[in-house]
């Protein structure tokens, strides 16, 4: 018998988590839920899923948020948003944050099948999908995966993963500002609240990394009063 293929369904409406999930079940899928943010975050750390469907009004942290920090660690997963915010500036903003589809409330359950289905053999090819591997900053060229900065002379500097992190979601941003409750909602998770002064320490590291000049930067630059911003011509 083939593995069944895995969802992860996070909906703070108890019945309708329910429904969806026994229709999804229904259809032979494993179905993992979570009625918060929080807690779906906590489940995609633990498990590997071919999919993830996500209510954008949730306790704790938003589906917004939830998607932005899964694609900090995985680009191949997809996401479909299935929720009631249904202007299109809403669903612009859900797949900028890196979703494959968006589905608005009221649905009708065939149309959701129909997608779930679609978007779990695309994960299947995972071979056509492109993950954001690595990224150069002048002679030094940062590796996601092995969490390693490799420099101009083949010498290789470790990067703790919450440095990894922060440099993933500066540059997915690049040329724009991040605001510290971004970088805490994506980063830390809330999970534990750094100080400002913590985050600036990162910035200081990187600039030491990467800058020709740490006190003059030209990458790693802190916008007062906003947060922070990566600028680069990529």
């Amino acid at each position: 018998m083939p593995a069944k293929k895995r969802i992860l369904l996070a909906e703070d409406e108890e019945h309708l988590l329910e429904a969806i999930k026994l229709n999804l079940e229904l259809e032979g899928y494993k179905v993992s839920t979570a009625n918060n943010g929080k807690k779906a975050l906590q489940i995609f750390k633990e498990e590997r899923f071919n999919l993830v469907i996500l209510d954008v009004m949730m306790p704790e942290i938003d589906g917004f948020v939830v998607a932005e920090t899964i694609r900090l660690e995985n680009s191949e997963v997809p996401i479909m948003f299935l929720t009631a915010k249904n202007t299109n500036e809403d669903k612009i903003s859900g797949l900028k944050k890196g979703a494959d589809d968006y589905l608005t409330k009221p649905f009708n359950l065939e149309e959701l099948i129909l997608r779930v289905n679609n978007l779990v053999k695309r994960s299947l090819k995972g071979d056509d999908l492109k993950e954001f591997n690595s990224y150069k900053i002048g002679e030094k060229t940062i590796h996601f995966n092995s969490f390693e900065l490799v420099n101009g002379d083949e010498s290789i500097t470790p990067l703790t993963k919450k440095e990894t992190m922060l440099l993933k979601l500066l540059i997915e941003r690049r040329n724009e500002a991040v605001s510290r409750e971004q970088i805490l909602e994506t980063v830390w998770n809330y999970d534990v609240y750094p100080s400002t002064r913590t985050i600036d320490n990162f910035i200081l590291t990187f600039r030491k990394y990467f800058e020709p000049d740490p006190k003059n930067p030209v990458y790693f630059h802190s916008i007062r009063g906003v947060g922070y911003k990566f600028t680069d011509q990529h």
